[in-house]
């Protein structure tokens, strides 16, 4: 079962943050996994419970699951991410 991607407005601007090689390496992972099983990754707690998070290198993509689709949150680097 293939999930549709949603990205948030703000995602756009966090991805030109990164700068291009970067981004791309994200949206790819992005791309491969979430759109096939985002439910294998881990759930957060505290103030961001029912949410998700993905791992990309030293980056965090904040995701939540709505049924047929995975709306992408937030994209930033692990250390700001979670702020």
């Amino acid at each position: 079962m293939a999930f549709e991607i949603v990205y948030k407005k703000s995602v756009e601007k966090d991805l030109a943050k990164l700068g291009k090689t970067e981004a791309r390496r994200v949206l790819d992972k992005i791309d491969k996994d979430l759109a096939t099983r985002p439910d294998a990754y881990p759930a957060l707690r505290g103030q961001f419970a029912g949410l998700r998070k993905l791992r990309v290198g030293n980056y965090r993509v904040v995701f939540a699951i709505l049924a047929e689709r995975v709306l992408v949150l937030r994209v930033g680097h692990r250390r700001e991410i979670y702020r």
